[in-house]
């Protein structure tokens, strides 16, 4: 029966996360009903089979609280901080409330290693997949610079080193028009100072409901001064797809970060 129950939260958790997966790619949109419904069921599969099967229940009871607590904590700090959408930290929480340790008693323990606080497996493995998107931006920027004459940072030569790299590995330039995707997300804003003069300036971590603000104040500052060279941006990517891709990797593999270094380090 423990079998049974681990294969439901795991099949609960992958039937939830491909759908909002699938939403997610294709509106960048995943409704709040997904992890209202989500959250409670998972719950409640978890305390049913803990309630009746658990063999340590103070010490798993432990592992599952710190599990979700720790979790919750490191997806809303990183919501706030703008390095993802609400989707990607509510779907990390439901996760945390499904799976919040392997599921030993359906799948022996994986090759690589596999944190007691599965859901942090889970993040960093799909942190890992979406960084090699970092490839496809350096790629669109050497494109840019072979097809254009100019400074890929024409307006912006007074930002800082660390700014331009980070531009040029999470994003790219594209044409004014390309800002009304709704996926587009300005990496750059136009600041006014005391004296009413303007100026452009790379940003580090574009938040998502500060998208219009920003896209507005870049439009009227090329309406001002004819700007036609491009604008910095990064894609909204469906990170829910990778959360999806870094639960089924953990299951099978375990942490792919571990079996990297591991491997590196031999």
């Amino acid at each position: 029966m423990n079998q049974i129950l681990d294969g439901a939260r795991i099949l609960l958790c992958l039937s939830f996360l491909i759908y909002a997966s699938w939403n997610d790619y294709k509106t960048r949109e995943v409704s709040n009903k997904v992890w209202v419904i989500l959250g409670p069921l998972a719950l409640a599969l978890t305390a049913f089979q803990f309630s009746i099967y658990s063999s340590q229940p103070l010490q798993q009871l432990i592992s599952y609280t710190l599990s979700f607590a720790i979790t919750s904590a490191l997806a809303i700090a990183i919501f706030y901080a703008g390095g993802f959408g609400g989707a990607d930290a509510k779907a990390l929480m439901c996760i945390s409330l499904a799976l919040p340790v392997y599921p030993n008693h359906l799948l022996p323990e994986p090759p690589g290693f596999v944190s007691p606080l599965f859901p942090i497996t889970i993040f960093t493995n799909s942190v890992l997949l979406g960084a090699l998107s970092v490839f496809y931006a350096v790629f669109r920027n050497l494109l840019w610079k072979a097809r254009n004459r100019g400074s890929v940072f024409e307006g912006l030569e007074t930002e800082s080193l660390g700014h331009k790299i980070l531009a040029l590995f999470s994003g790219y330039k594209v044409k004014i028009s390309k800002l009304e995707v709704g996926h587009m997300y300005p990496l750059e804003d136009v600041e006014v100072n005391d004296e009413g003069d303007k100026k452009r300036k790379l940003l580090v971590f574009p938040k998502d409901e500060e998208r219009e603000e920003i896209v507005a104040r870049i439009l009227e500052n090329v309406k001002e001064e004819k700007l036609d060279g491009g604008v910095w941006v990064t894609p909204g990517l469906p990170l829910l797809i990778f959360i999806t891709a870094g639960l089924i990797i953990a299951l099978a593999y375990g942490d792919i970060v571990w079996i990297l270094l591991s491997s590196f380090l031999k």
